[in-house]
């Protein structure tokens, strides 16, 4: 573990980090990426993630804290020096500068990729699982992954992605979910067969040809399955589902938020098994 201050914000280091927080293209060809917080590193070091730099402020964080999160970084990689992450001090002036949140927390760091594909997920006697397809914002995609994780969801999948799943808004939405929950990327057609080949049930979120979902019988495997809330589902999915569910829309507009029906219905499937468990 090597220790070193930086003030300036030309610095290479510092450059470094803010194009890992803006840019996905660069994120992709470091294998690198952002996580601000000392809440959001610590669920992102217990997930497994290694750590590479750590740049704090010791005007904002406690000695105390920052070593809490060292010895987290230790334990989730090796025990050898060179896997500890590099300590990078910087004064609040240009901490200000290169966190999203200003001067709160005292703590970002760079953290290694991993690869989370279908064959990482490991599923519990009845899973639930939240599958999106091709929703783009950060803010909802975070969003769904609090309210999975206030559920007990076994994992997200998120299809055909148009949003990386390491942006620091997500993460930031998130409160850190991205790492509490078991999350992963795939195609639609990949997904589809896992979901089968798993015995899950696939419950398609849609208006048109559509049973109430508190009739639908989520205390199985389940997989609630949405779209963007301008073109919803494609065809594939539709002519994958074993149900087709929808939630009553009883004033003038036609749809939800795509982050407030995710919790609706996954809380459904939580009422259900539930009440399962007292019969």
């Amino acid at each position: 573990m090597r220790t070193e201050t930086v003030t300036s914000g030309q610095n290479p280091k510092i450059k470094e980090l803010l194009a890992l927080q803006e840019k996905s293209r660069t994120r992709r060809e470091k294998g690198l990426f952002v996580v601000e917080g000392r809440r959001e590193l610590g669920h992102c070091l217990d997930a497994g993630y290694k750590a590479r730099t750590l740049f704090v402020c010791m005007e904002i964080i406690s000695g105390n804290e920052l070593g809490e999160i060292i010895g987290k970084a230790s334990r989730a990689g090796e025990s050898a020096d060179d896997a500890m992450p590099n300590i990078i001090e910087v004064p609040s002036a240009l901490y200000d500068k290169i966190a999203y949140r200003g001067g709160t927390e005292g703590i970002i760091a760079e953290v290694e990729y991993m690869d989370r594909g279908l064959d990482s997920i490991r599923l519990s006697g009845s899973p639930l699982i939240v599958v999106l397809e091709s929703v783009e914002k950060p803010g909802n995609l975070g969003a769904v992954l609090r309210s999975a994780d206030a559920a007990g969801a076994d994992a997200v999948i998120i299809c055909d992605p148009l949003t990386d799943i390491y942006n620091p808004n997500l993460i930031r939405s998130s409160i850190g979910a991205v790492f509490s929950r078991q999350i992963a990327t795939a195609s639609s057609c990949d997904t589809i067969k896992w979901l089968k080949d798993n015995k899950i049930s696939i419950y398609t979120a849609q208006l048109q040809d559509s049973e109430w979902y508190y009739s639908t019988d989520m205390s199985g495997g389940t997989a609630i399955v949405m779209g963007t809330e301008s073109t919803g589902l494609t065809d594939v999915w539709r002519q994958a589902a074993d149900a087709h569910i929808k939630i009553p829309m009883l004033g003038q507009l036609d749809s939800l938020n795509v982050s407030v029906s995710a919790a609706i219905l996954l809380y459904e499937a939580v009422r259900q098994r539930q009440q399962a468990k007292q019969l």
